[in-house]
């Protein structure tokens, strides 16, 4: 089982000013202690269940071009994009940007996305969900013929939300056949059928019973497309908190959902602005991780 983090806070000690140097060297450890992937979330305000809307963050692409240049191995992806806040073109060039900078280790995450209130606060147009996910299918597919070749297509595009003239993109991607995607969320009618049809990795949240289900329900969208479901990443999002569980109890967890079917664990830790935090990571949980 491989093992990412998310970063989904940045009300660390010190204040705005250390926000930076902080993030630096969290990245840098979750990098040295081998996590496979590092994430942060794709919001412009806190989101519920976190803390309050005022707490500082960060935007996300910016961001990860930061833990780019602060990290050497671990894939650096969003957790995930907000499709309305941004058109097809930009997410395509901004994914390959990241990807070329961070010699290969992008990854496109991407969802129909939820926070009507930061939308409305900051002035983004925020379309009725069904809308969303077609801005969503239209994204992906001009994602696919801008990862196409050594430079994308020549091709127009002519989409109800998009259109466009030329799908060039230059420099491509170093990561191939495209900067892979992953899209969030467990949907079962819409999400995980545009998993199946356009994505390289799913990200559902629950535990064993729930996910698998997810699981089963992607599988079958695969099978009536004809595409081997094992050509995509299981991975699910989750959290540790070495205050409350120890060491031992969450490698039974995930290996709980390891058996469900999931094969990465993205996890928001606790606390980890504290490097004795990402050291336990290290010590006692990632080599467990491995032989799961």
């Amino acid at each position: 089982m491989k093992l990412g983090i998310q970063i989904p806070s940045f009300s660390w000690p010190g204040g705005t000013p250390e926000i930076g140097p902080t993030l630096a060297r969290v990245a840098r450890q979750a990098d040295d202690i081998g996590v496979d992937s590092i994430w942060v979330m794709d919001h412009f305000f806190q989101i519920r269940g976190v803390g309050p809307a005022e707490e500082p963050m960060l935007e996300g692409w910016t961001a990860l071009g930061y833990l780019a240049g602060h990290t050497e191995r671990a894939r650096l992806g969003l957790m995930v994009g907000g499709v309305h806040y941004r058109y097809p073109g930009l997410w395509v060039k901004a994914a390959t940007t990241l990807d070329v900078l961070s010699g290969g280790r992008a990854w496109l995450g991407i969802g129909a996305a939820w926070n009507e209130d930061e939308s409305r606060s900051l002035g983004f147009p925020f379309p009725p969900l069904g809308e969303r996910f077609e801005m969503l299918e239209e994204t992906l597919q001009i994602a696919h013929q801008m990862w196409q070749g050594e430079r994308g297509t020549e091709g127009r595009f002519d989409g109800r939300h998009y259109q466009a003239r030329r799908l060039m993109n230059s420099p491509q991607s170093i990561s191939r056949p495209r900067v892979p995607i992953m899209i969030g969320g467990g949907g079962e009618r819409k999400t995980l059928r545009l998993v199946a049809q356009y994505a390289d990795a799913t990200n559902v949240f629950g535990g064993p019973e729930q996910i698998h289900h997810k699981y089963e329900v992607l599988r079958e969208h695969c099978e009536s497309i004809g595409r081997n479901p094992d050509e995509i990443e299981r991975s699910t999002l989750q959290s540790i908190n070495l205050g409350r569980h120890s060491a031992s109890e969450i490698v039974d967890w995930f290996g709980e959902l390891a058996d469900a079917g999931a094969q990465t664990v993205i996890a928001s830790v606790a606390a980890v602005s504290d490097p004795a935090q990402l050291e336990a990571i290290g010590r006692d949980i990632i080599p467990q991780l491995r032989g799961l």
